[in-house]
């Protein structure tokens, strides 16, 4: 047994990586929804992770009974029954098999002892926190503001009631107009509401997120404002994670994850770490060097007590798969 599995199960879709015990990533894997609560039934979003499991175990050439350990870092862990009914379904891969969920993936994937606060927005949000004490906390329904979906919609209410002055015009309009090849307001606002034509995926809608983070850069009013005021909530709910865990007026780690706090504009993550400081000044923001899915290796590389040293990061960083497989 000298290998390795870490999953991580979002909405989008759930990756999912073997690595041999000093760190080297030997097999990759990717398929559909992970979540058992974003699909149809549960034994969907298990199929989808089994299909990236297998993806990644046939590029290694190994057979699931060849792993020390598996983690899955899962979206929809979030009730105990939740958590019942995952770890069954996994038995086998991994002599231990260790589910969490997606937010403690996040967060293992950027700090460097474990510990602190991590939140990770992509297509949605999900925060999470842990002591040195061992004290865990995810929010999962607890958690409000969302990620690019939650933008996206945002953008477009923007954007309709700028063209009605409701609201001052935006430069969103433009830039989101041409993304849909549509002519005027009145055609988008068709587009997703006409109960004769098929309606854009939320994927699709979370894809605005760009769009509305440029303008913002760029200095759009209506951008900022969404922004900013985004990047607040979801600095309420980092400092939320860190009172249920007990740490709030100390110098934890702030994990920034996820494809959004990737864009080259600072403003939303400066509006979550500026009201993080309002009550936590000590807190010491960190945008993740990993993808979330390198969290769920390190913590099954941890649970057959190989300790992570620099060396070993190292030797993952060197072996990561090409940035495509993360694309929402």
């Amino acid at each position: 047994m000298n290998y390795i599995l870490g999953v991580d199960g979002g909405n989008t879709k759930t990756i999912a990586l073997v690595a041999r015990l000093d760190g080297t990533i030997v097999g990759v894997g990717r398929s559909g929804c992970g979540d058992i609560y974003g699909v149809s039934s549960p034994d969907l979003a298990v199929t989808n992770t089994i299909e990236a499991v297998s993806a990644a175990l046939n590029m290694a050439e190994i057979q699931k009974e060849a792993l020390a350990a598996g983690c899955f870092s899962m979206a929809g862990a979030d009730w105990r029954e939740d958590f019942e009914l995952l770890q069954r379904a996994f038995v086998g891969y991994g002599a231990q098999v260790t589910v969490v969920n997606d937010a403690m993936g996040a967060l293992r994937a950027g700090s460097p002892d474990g510990t602190g606060v991590a939140v990770a927005c992509g297509t949605g949000a999900a925060t999470g926190a842990r002591s040195a004490q061992g004290l865990i906390w995810h929010s999962s329904f607890w958690q409000e503001p969302q990620g690019a979906q939650e933008l996206g919609r945002k953008t477009l209410r923007m954007i309709y009631r700028a063209e009605l002055g409701v609201e001052p015009p935006t430069t969103l309009t433009a830039p989101v107009l041409d993304y849909f090849e549509k002519k005027t307001v009145e055609d988008l606002l068709r587009l997703f509401t006409a109960r004769t034509v098929a309606h854009p995926a939320g994927t699709v809608v979370a894809k605005l997120v760009r769009i509305l983070l440029d303008e913002a850069n760029n200095g759009d009013a209506a951008a900022r404002r969404i922004v900013e005021t985004h990047g607040a909530a979801l600095g309420d709910y980092a400092l939320a994670a860190a009172r249920q865990v007990k740490i709030e007026n100390t110098p934890f780690a702030l994990i920034l994850a996820g494809g959004v706090f990737r864009h080259s504009g600072r403003l939303l993550a400066d509006a979550l770490i500026n009201r993080v400081h309002t009550t936590s000044p000590q807190a010491r923001p960190i945008f993740s060097r990993f993808e979330p899915v390198i969290g769920a290796l390190l913590l099954a590389l941890e649970a057959v007590d190989i300790i992570v040293t620099e060396p070993l990061l190292e030797r993952l960083n060197a072996h990561l798969p090409p940035a495509v497989l993360f694309e929402t």
